[in-house]
């Protein structure tokens, strides 16, 4: 049973909650950072950014090296470099290269860096020992009294080693220096950091303004020339007039090294290319400046707010969209700002929660479907089931209780191994050989072998010795009682939703059981079934009002029913409509006769509503009383038969017997005649009535094997004597046995009925012929008699109730007319069927056709 210990709706609330959670546990992990990265890595390569001409590189390769001799030279060649480049006509030149010591050629290189007056030097902030406090590692005094401007080479690396940017003012205390490619521009002073009125100690280290860096692209894009070469070359005004020249170590394993988003760290950049390269986008406006996280964290929340708000109200099949679209206008953002302000905002917060959204309101909502689900298998599994137990599961004991309600047998027999449990009848000794689970018949006795929880039981019965026992027989053969016990317990399925799938499975299974149960049950009704919604428009239908309205089942679903019946049974008083409209209207039922093609029904309008719905309609149902009007009309029939021709008889033998009465002492033999005329014509009317009463209540369960020519032949004896007293001959012509499954009894009296008809109605001294055969698989009789013939209007009502002969009622043979409707009930009880050919003045034959059986035994 489901517990609903906790609410579980898809609300604002409940998503929004998880939602903020989420993001707070994203604050701690490194995650959300790398994805901001990457992103902004994928940004920055797949559009480099544009190089300044004005920026070009002396490095100290390894040909420098190899030329000039081990590092460090001295310092006098650096000067003639700065002098080379001062005669090509540099503008600044930057070097990236650390003049801490002091040496005997810093004369010559503080003259040459006075005489260009444009030569930037770098410091560098390090603790000068282990142990010790950061200090600022400033070139020598003469060199940098010389320099037009010092500058900070810190490249800063980001938390998964790639250098992406650098800090523009970094410095101890309160001096804060600019970076070299700052210190090279024009616009250092525009970064001058704030007199602060609390100023920092003098030992911390200070960082402001960072900007990443929007490279042109791997190392070695920037225009480079090697050192060597510069210095040996006359000076070149082409190469390098008025550009800004960066001098630094570019040799694998000299100088430092940095990985960049082109590169990674499989192809760092020397260090000079990246301040190249910073000097480059800053004199291009081009450095990015990251925004603050608060930003950040800001558009995640207003993602998870909006989430929050628009998913719960959404189709599930909508929120996939929602989250895309979410993400397309973050990344578009993102694209916007980087490229066209330079501004570079992290959304990995809020990018990642539209992903994370979809998911969690996704699992909110099964869950939520899920309760529900459960709930309604609870009230299925609570709900009434239309599954039968099956007969294998019952104990024997309550096996030989119900066959004993059902079947009432004359004994019985139970019992486990030796124990006997009950018996009646039957004893030990009748117990045949026995297959496990397989009913085995020996006369009127059947048995069976059980097994149950392990142990065997053997159960018999004695039934009815009479025509019933055969069926039982079958029965019995027909029920499955073997019990399917494999010793090893159904499987189940661990996993939840392999339980839940499980449950859905048998709540489906239960559901097409009872609605299959329900189908069948209205195609198996005697009535016909009509359903129709509130507008009186057909819905169903079962099988009987197809036959009986020959309308096909296509065109019966969404026929007005008002038109069905109109159609078939046009009235004025009261119209179909009417009654139709008022069973809907009213809500009260109607109940109307109905006449379909010769047919009498009885149609009974019942509304109906459907249980927590405001859906109503109608159930028509239409029974065919066609039989019960018949019944009524023979009896009818009855009353009037019983009120004129036997009541007539009756009272001419009253009044005789009054006569007698007044004069006993003269009674001449004519009246005891006529008195014993009147009698046996009240018997035989009264004996004729109950013989076809007895005919119509004859059932197939009264059937069994019988012969037809000995029934034939025994009917001719009867006839015989009645026959002999006008010179009459019966001629049989037959000789073949035919086995058929009928009442022999009332076969014999309709073939008598049928003779003394012939002999009745046929002249004296003429033949009546008698023929049985076989035809196919039917037997034949045919009953043909030499008399006057039967006219032509009276062959369609021959076999009527109580109809008799013109001709005979004018020749004095009068008769009761029930004799030839006894004859036709009997053939049609036998699924026979009967005819009659006549001629007038040629004489009739009457032929009966009953279908034969193949018995063992008979041939």
């Amino acid at each position: 049973m489901t517990l609903d210990w906790m609410p579980i709706k898809t609300t604002p609330l409940t998503l929004g909650l998880p939602l903020l959670a989420i993001l707070l546990v994203l604050q701690a992990i490194s995650l959300p950072q790398r994805l901001d990265y990457w992103l902004y890595d994928t940004q920055i390569t797949s559009s480099p950014a544009p190089l300044d001409d004005d920026v070009v590189i002396v490095a100290i390769d390894e040909k420098s090296l190899d030329r000039l001799g081990l590092w460090p030279w001295p310092r006098d060649t650096h000067a003639r470099l700065i002098e080379k480049l001062d005669k090509a006509g540099a503008e600044t030149i930057v070097f990236d290269i650390l003049f801490p010591e002091p040496s005997s050629g810093d004369p010559s290189l503080a003259a040459a860096m006075n005489q260009h007056g444009g030569v930037i030097l770098p410091l560098h902030l390090s603790p000068p020992a282990h142990n010790s406090l950061i200090s600022e590692q400033l070139p020598t005094s003469s060199l940098a009294a010389a320099a037009s401007a010092l500058g900070h080479a810190h490249v800063e690396l980001d938390e998964d080693g790639v250098a992406r940017g650098l800090y523009l003012l970094n410095g101890l205390g309160d001096q804060l220096w600019p970076s070299l490619a700052l210190a090279a521009s024009d616009r250092h002073r525009n970064f001058a950091a704030a007199n602060d009125n609390d100023a920092p100690p003098a030992f911390m280290n200070v960082r402001k303004h960072y900007r990443t860096v929007p490279m042109a692209g791997g190392a070695g894009t920037l225009t480079t020339y090697s050192y060597t070469e510069v210095l040996e070359a006359p000076p070149s005004p082409a190469l390098f007039e008025g550009k800004t020249v960066f001098v630094g170590a570019t040799a694998p394993g000299f100088g430092d090294i940095l990985p960049t988003p082109f590169s990674g760290l499989n192809r760092p950049m020397p260090g000079v290319e990246f301040h190249a390269n910073s000097y480059s986008a800053l004199v291009s406006d081009e450095l990015i400046r990251p925004l603050p996280q608060e930003a950040s964290l800001a558009i995640a929340v207003a993602v998870i707010a909006l989430l929050s708000l628009v998913l719960p109200r959404m189709r599930p099949a909508r929120t996939l969209g929602l989250c895309l679209g979410i993400v397309v206008v973050l990344i578009i953002t993102y694209t916007t700002l980087l490229h066209t302000a330079d501004l570079w905002l992290p959304i990995s917060h809020a990018l990642l929660m539209p992903f994370l959204a979809f998911p969690l309101s996704s699992a909110l909502r099964l869950a939520m479907t899920n309760r529900f689900l459960n709930r309604q298998l609870d009230d299925l599994a609570r709900g009434p089931q239309v599954n039968l137990p099956e007969p294998s599961r019952c104990h024997p004991t309550q096996l030989l209780e119900h066959f004993q309600a059902l079947l009432q047998p004359e004994g019985w027999w139970l019992s486990e191994g030796a124990e006997v449990y009950t018996s009646c009848q039957l004893t030990a000794n009748d117990i045949p050989s026995l297959e496990q689970g397989r009913w085995i018949h020996t006369n009127n006795q059947s048995w069976i072998s059980l097994r149950r929880s392990g142990r065997n039981y053997t159960l018999g019965l004695l039934l009815p010795n009479d025509i019933s026992r055969e069926a039982i027989q079958r029965y019995l053969r027909r029920l499955s009682l073997a019990s399917e016990e494999t010793g090893i317990s159904p499987a189940q399925p661990r996993e939840n939703v392999s339980a839940r799938i499980e449950r859905v499975r048998l709540a489906t299974e239960r559901m097409n059981n009872m609605q299959q149960f329900i189908r069948r049950s209205f195609e198996r009704m005697p009535d016909g079934i009509i359903v129709t919604d509130e507008l009186g428009v057909i819905r169903f239908a079962n099988g009987h009002i197809e036959e009986w309205f020959q309308e096909p089942m296509p065109s019966l679903s969404g026929l007005p029913l008002t038109r069905l019946l109109e159609g078939h049974d046009p009235r004025e008083t009261p119209p179909w409509h009417e009654t139709v409209s008022e069973t809907l209207t009213l809500n009260q039922s109607r109940t109307v006769d109905l006449r379909i093609r010769e047919k009498d029904f009885l149609i009974h309008f019942a509304p109906f509503s459907l249980p927590e719905s405001h859906q109503n309609g109608i159930i028509a149902n239409i029974s065919d009383i066609s039989e019960l009007r018949e019944q009524q009309r023979q009896h009818r029939e009855a009353i009037d038969f019983i009120s004129h021709d036997v009541r007539s008889p009756l009272v001419s033998q009253l009044a005789l017997i009054e006569q007698l009465k007044r004069n006993p002492g003269h009674i001449e033999p004519a009246q005891l005649e006529q008195l014993g005329r009147l009698a046996r014509r009240s018997y035989h009317l009264a004996e004729e009535f109950v013989q076809l009463a007895r005919a119509e209540q004859l059932t197939e369960t009264r059937f069994y094997e019988c012969e037809f020519l000995a029934i034939v032949e025994n009917a001719r004896d009867s006839v015989s004597e009645q026959a002999a007293e006008k010179g009459i001959q019966l001629v049989l012509q037959g000789t073949e046995d035919l086995w058929l499954r009928g009442n022999a009894e009332l076969l014999e009296r309709a073939v008598i009925n049928l003779l003394t008809n012939a002999v009745q109605y046929s002249p004296s001294n003429s033949t009546v012929n008698i023929q049985v055969f076989l035809a196919g698989h039917q037997a034949w009789l045919t009953v043909s008699d030499e008399g006057s013939g039967i006219a032509a209007d009276e062959l369609p009502h021959l076999f009527d109730r109580y109809r008799r002969q013109k001709s005979s009622e004018l020749s004095g043979n009068r008769g009761t007319g029930l004799g030839l409707s006894f004859v036709n009930v009997v053939v049609e009880k036998h699924r026979g069927e009967i005819s009659v050919s006549s001629e007038i003045g040629e004489g009739s034959a009457f032929t009966i056709k009953l279908p034969v059986t193949n018995p063992i035994g008979h041939s």
